[in-house]
Parts: C-alpha cells; sequence; structure tokens
C-alpha cells in the first residue's frame, strides 16, 4: 500500500508539472500571466484556461478509478485560480474543476474547490505586492530564512510563511472533511491506503510542491517574456536614437545652403524653401522604421531637387531600379545618409560636379542597393574605417546591424579621383523587426 501511495504523491507532482510546461506553451495563456491587473473577461479567460486542465485532472480520476488517484489536482487549480486571478477566478474556476466530481455524486467537492479558490483569492489579496506569489518557495527552513535575514523585506517573507501556512491549511480541510463525512462525499488520495503519520506528511509536501512547481514554472516564462519585451523596447529606442541622428543632420546642411543662396539668388532660396517643407512634411509623417522602397526613391528626388537648386547642372542623378523591388520594405532614410555623403564628399569639390546613381536588385528573397557617384574617392588610408568612423555611413551601418545580425552585407568600394560605391544587401524585410519583436 505504501509503495502505491507513493507513485500516486509522484504521479500528482508529474501531472503537475506537465500541465504547467503545457500551459506555458501557449501564447494566449502566458499573455494572462503578464498581467496583473485584468478586466473581467481576461479574469474568466484565465479561469477558462485552468478549469480545462485542472477540471480535466479530476475527470482522469474519475473515469479510470483509483489506479489514477495522483491525477486529481482540482484542490491545487483552484487554490492556483485564485491566487493568479483574484477571487472570480477562483470560484468559477474551483466550481467548474469539481463538476467531473459532483456528477461522481462527489457532493462536498464544488463547496470545498469553490471556497479554496476564493481563499486563494483572499491570499492575492493579502500580498504585499502581486509579484510576491511567485516568488513563492515550498521550502520552509527557506522562508524562514528569508524572514529572519531580510528583515527590510519583513512582510513579503511574513507573506511567503503565510502562504505556506495556507497551503497546508487546505489541505488538512480536505482531510478532516473526507474524515467528517461519508467515502464517496470527498475524494482524498490516502484515505483507508496509507493512514500514517508518514503518509500525511507526504500528502502534505505533495500538495505544497504541487502549488509550487507550476508558480516557478509560469514565473520562468514570465521572465522570458519580459527579457524578450526588454530586447525588442531596446532595438525600438536604439533604431530611434540612430534615425533622429539622421533627421537634424540632413536639416542642419539644407539651412546652411538656403543661407548661402538667401543674398546671391532668393528666388532659388525660395524654392529650396518650398522643396525643403515637402521633405519635412514626409519626415513628418513617418513613424514607422519602414518604408517601402519607392518612398525612399521619391523622397530621395525631392531631396535632390533641393540640392540641385544649389549645384545646378553639375549634379546629375540616374537610377536603375527594377520594378520587383520598388515594394519591398527597407528601414527608412536608408539611402539619404549616403547620397548626402556622395554630394558633401565625393561631388562638391569637384569643379565638373558628377553623377549619383542608384541600383536595386532582387535577388530571391535579398535585397541589392547600390549607390555610387564619380567624385574624388576616399583616401584608401581612411577607407578602412569608414564604416566605423563615418558620421552618415556609420550611423546607416549601425542601423542595418541592429535590424539583421549577420545576415546583411555593406561594402564600400572607392578609388581617389573615380568615385565611391556604397553597396547593401539584405534580405527581405517583413513588417517585423527581425531578431527582436514585432514593433509597437
Amino acid at each position: 500500500m505504501w509503495d502505491t501511495y507513493l507513485v500516486s504523491l509522484l504521479v500528482k507532482l508529474a501531472a503537475m508539472a506537465s500541465i504547467a510546461s503545457v500551459l506555458a506553451r501557449s501564447n494566449a495563456f502566458k499573455a494572462l500571466l503578464l498581467r496583473e491587473n485584468r478586466t473581467m473577461r481576461q479574469r474568466l479567460s484565465l479561469a477558462l484556461w485552468l478549469s480545462i486542465v485542472f477540471g480535466a485532472s479530476v475527470a482522469v480520476r474519475v473515469l479510470r478509478g483509483p489506479s489514477y488517484d495522483g491525477a486529481d489536482l482540482g484542490l491545487e487549480g483552484s487554490l492556483l485560480a485564485g491566487l493568479l486571478g483574484g477571487y472570480v477566478t477562483g470560484l468559477v474556476s474551483g466550481v467548474a474543476i469539481a463538476l467531473p466530481a459532483v456528477f461522481h455524486h462527489e457532493r462536498l467537492t464544488m463547496a470545498l474547490l469553490a471556497g479554496i479558490g476564493v481563499f486563494g483569492g483572499l491570499l492575492r489579496d493579502c500580498a504585499p505586492d502581486p509579484e510576491d506569489i511567485w516568488r513563492f518557495s515550498p521550502f520552509f527552513d527557506l522562508n524562514v530564512y528569508r524572514f529572519f535575514k531580510e528583515s527590510y523585506k519583513y512582510r513579503r517573507t511574513a507573506f511567503h510563511l503565510a502562504l505556506f501556512a495556507s497551503i497546508l491549511f487546505a489541505e488538512f480541510l480536505r482531510w478532516t472533511l473526507s474524515h467528517l463525512f461519508l467515502p464517496g462525499e470527498l475524494f482524498y488520495l490516502g484515505r483507508g491506503s496509507a493512514e500514517t503519520w508518514l503518509a500525511q506528511v507526504a500528502a502534505y509536501a505533495s500538495t505544497l510542491f504541487a502549488v509550487a512547481i507550476p508558480l516557478k514554472i509560469w514565473n520562468t516564462t514570465r521572465y522570458e517574456r519580459k527579457i524578450e519585451e526588454q530586447e525588442r523596447l531596446l532595438v525600438e529606442a536604439r533604431l530611434a536614437a540612430l534615425t533622429s541622428q539622421i533627421n537634424p543632420h540632413f536639416l542642419f546642411n539644407t539651412l546652411n545652403s538656403v543661407s548661402s543662396l538667401i543674398r546671391t539668388n532668393p528666388d532659388q532660396a525660395r524654392v529650396m524653401v518650398m522643396k525643403l517643407s515637402q521633405v519635412l512634411r514626409r519626415l513628418l509623417r513617418k513613424h514607422e522604421h519602414f518604408s517601402a522602397l519607392r518612398d525612399e526613391l521619391s523622397f530621395i528626388e525631392d531631396y535632390l531637387a533641393i540640392e540641385m537648386v544649389r549645384f545646378g547642372e553639375k549634379l546629375r542623378f540616374e537610377k536603375d531600379v527594377a520594378d520587383d523591388t520598388l515594394d519591398m520594405l527597407v528601414p527608412s532614410m536608408l539611402l539619404q545618409p549616403l547620397v548626402e555623403n556622395s554630394i558633401k564628399h565625393g561631388l562638391s569639390s569637384k569643379v565638373e560636379g558628377g553623377t549619383i546613381r542608384i541600383h536595386a536588385r532582387r535577388n530571391g528573397s535579398r535585397l541589392s542597393l547600390c549607390v555610387e557617384d564619380d567624385g574624388v574617392g576616399i583616401p584608401e588610408a581612411r577607407l578602412a574605417t569608414v564604416l566605423e568612423h563615418g558620421i552618415g555611413v556609420g550611423n546607416v551601418n549601425e542601423r542595418l546591424r541592429v535590424l539583421f545580425g549577420s545576415e546583411y552585407g555593406m561594402w564600400i568600394d572607392s578609388r581617389p579621383g573615380e568615385g565611391t560605391r556604397v553597396r547593401i544587401e539584405s534580405p527581405e524585410l517583413k513588417t517585423e523587426l527581425p531578431a527582436a519583436a514585432s514593433k509597437t
């Protein structure tokens, strides 16, 4: 009998670990776990999840007989429902979990589990912080150690001791009721098989761990989701910071061009201001990290229209863009820093001016972009470090690295007196941040 009883207790813990692990794989359930303040609908959704799995555990015991007594996790599931969701979740879950037992004529089960669910909600309200529920340990000595060691957190450690005692009380209440009423009124795992003090200790210990195991598993899942969210926010913040470096830089140089024309050619300055307003209007409308290549090219055309007011016929622009690339997504403001570098460092000091060319080709699921000019080129000594120290080029390289990790390529080829070519090859962008999370 003793061996069979121990096996049933081990089955109970294994079943709880399996249920917790299966639920942790559901994105919908994980989303509910991450919320501490839930609407009524979300509380009922959480109750539904817990009722289905823990109600099924009771049904397995009822339908399969004594050999599956260890599968019954009704009490633990009801208490967890109250701890995680509050009174409503605990009450609804307790009633629903008890239904298979009630159909089996165990009439006290519903009252017990509903009460335990509400009791779990009371414990949740007693927690100094809802996060303290997730930090619970089933080891009594550790809770006592924390109580004396972490005196500055006495409320937390006192709550953990109270939760420890409450779980034991719930098991004691089930044992008491099972002995006060007829055997068929309420299920108790150890009744009639191992009524010894050692069996009682094992029963209480198994209940403690059956409550603590899902808390630990689900808390690990919560931490993983929070880390993913922090990584996503970090990527968002880095991209926003890098993009914000581009816009003021572009605006500063454009305003310098306007100021130089105000006295020498007021009409051209007026045209440049109008072009600038169109460009800024488009910048203010862009809140996304990505845009279609056709929009980026349209922006470049407006930008170059401003520069052509200054350079006149000395600045020429050509593009060779495949039609199947126009709708592909690229990081916003990807091309403008490269074009600006071509003008500022490649063509502005060249007496006869020059041409800027943009090429775009699609290679399967990858996009190949090329921005080249026939300007003065980059000295060989500086070429090796331009990706790390160049303002515009370095910014573009950093944004691509944040987005794609090692899946992109960026190369700069330049010969003094002949020009510079910047080539970019990247995976086809979806509407999500690669290697991070979807954008808000």
